[in-house]
């Protein structure tokens, strides 16, 4: 059940607007949504260790923040993420 949620925090975060629109407000680029997926995967281990008890938003910046205890594979794939829209 807590493995469930986590994923599910995590499935959100990576899937949150910010993220998800292409700079145009359209939907997320074929690339985009390979690499949320690559990060979704190889990330979930780093984010039940090093951040445990977050979710949504304070997960992903706590990741973020972590970054350089992440595992390779975890580092990798947040490397290949597309820089989020900038805000207007």
């Amino acid at each position: 059940m807590k493995s469930t949620l986590w994923m599910t925090a995590v499935a959100l975060c990576l899937t949150s607007t910010a993220f998800a629109q292409a700079p145009g407000g359209g939907p997320p680029s074929p690339a985009m949504m390979a690499a949320r997926e690559a990060m979704q995967k190889a990330c979930s281990g780093d984010m039940q260790k090093m951040c445990s008890g977050k979710e949504g938003r304070e997960a992903m910046q706590c990741l973020r923040g972590s970054q350089d205890k992440a595992s390779a594979a975890c580092k990798d794939a947040m490397s290949k993420m597309p820089a989020p829209p900038a805000r207007p």
